[in-house]
């Protein structure tokens, strides 16, 4: 045994406890300005909150949790970009993101070769998680608000005829679609037609003058919020009056802002309710809109929050936050409690979880109803 001078001794416990302070980095990618900046810009906000919350009670194995965060800018291309600088420059030892389910496509392949963690926010194309078992996601899946939507336009709406509007260049709305024409018709109701778009069009009155002969109950749009709302104001100047229904892409303040009028009596689905009455949503809530100058929180600001927590908890359960334990405790993960329901990582590393349908009424998004298919 070596013994050291006092003064060394010192010394090496001062480098010690340094070490043991430094920051866990966690990297977070995602659209926050663009034409789907409000996605990103959402749940930065609520991971901001996790963090800060964690951080507040002393962090994770005794250390502070960093956050870092890359723009891809809604571009094309940006997500390879913004991921490989997170792992490779800033040395984080997980991703969170991204929203659209074609930039989680993009980073994936990324995080999955490094053997870094990735968790998707509101990526519910099935292919994302396939890219490998480094790739995680906190929401449902396309199959399953598919079921919802077809189940909502049947029995809430009682319709028999829908027509469906796809976004030809998102594997988001492809996928979507692709599970309402299925389930739709398996519940013995009738596409009656398909009409396609891509995003960033403006003009959507030829595809909404084909469908409006054909009388359809109900039209889903299975895209983004930025076209859904042009097309309902398009629509609604048609003389197009049957309800509009969409999933969680509708779900932005800048639908009602850009929509206005038109998109009164519209439905989404969504993952999260503020006006749910359970204690722990309430008090998130609340803390959210203390933060946030009394913004109340959107489906992918909760998501956001649980997702960090998800992880800090799966580090926690680890011990370490080294790849290869933190992902096998992020796919172990069951009965998780968050904010937007209790969360378990199945064999393909989605979570499944209850949806809401909420619909536009008097310029807010209010809650409708909740459904499981």
């Amino acid at each position: 045994m070596t013994l050291r001078p006092p003064a060394l001794l010192s010394l090496a416990f001062l480098a010690l406890a340094a070490h043991a302070a430094d920051p866990i980095k966690l990297g977070h990618y995602g659209s926050l300005t663009g034409k789907d900046g409000a996605f990103g810009a959402a749940t930065r906000k609520g991971v901001i909150l996790a963090i800060d919350e964690i951080n507040g009670k002393g962090g994770v194995l005794g250390r502070p949790l960093q956050y870092l965060v890359e723009d891809t800018q809604s571009k094309a291309g940006e997500a390879v970009t913004a991921v490989k600088k997170l792992i490779s420059r800033d040395k984080v030892v997980a991703v969170i993101g991204a929203n659209a389910s074609a930039t989680s496509l993009e980073a994936a392949p990324i995080c999955q070769n490094a053997k870094i963690p990735m968790m998707a926010i509101s990526s519910t194309n099935p292919r994302v998680t396939e890219v490998g078992d480094y790739i995680f996601r906190i929401c449902f899946i396309d199959p399953f608000q598919g079921a919802v939507l077809s189940k909502f336009a049947a029995t809430s709406l009682k319709a028999k005829r829908v027509a469906l509007i796809t976004a030809v260049n998102s594997p988001y709305s492809m996928g979507l679609s692709a599970v309402m024409r299925r389930d739709f018709t398996a519940r013995g109701g009738e596409i009656v037609a398909e009409q396609k778009y891509t995003e960033g069009e403006k003009d959507f009155r030829a595809q909404l003058t084909a469908i409006r002969p054909l009388r359809p109950d109900v039209i889903a749009i299975t895209g983004f919020y930025t076209e859904v709302a042009l097309m309902c104001k398009q629509a609604r100047d048609l003389g197009i009056t049957v309800p509009f229904i969409g999933g969680d892409g509708w779900e932005a303040p800048q639908l009602i802002e850009l929509g206005g009028k038109a998109v009164e009596g519209t439905y989404y689905s969504t993952y999260f309710s503020a006006e749910n009455d359970a204690p722990e949503v309430r008090s998130f809530v609340d803390r959210y809109r203390a933060m946030w100058n009394n913004e109340v929180p959107e489906a992918v600001a909760a998501l956001g929050y649980d997702a960090v927590y998800l992880i800090a908890a799966a580090m926690t359960k680890a011990g370490t936050t080294d790849s290869a334990p933190l992902r096998a405790a992020i796919a172990a993960t069951k009965d998780f409690p968050g904010v937007t329901g209790r969360t378990t990582i199945d064999e393909k590393r989605n979570s499944a979880k209850a949806a809401v349908m909420l619909t536009v009424k008097n310029g807010r998004s209010q809650f409708f109803e909740a459904v499981t298919p």
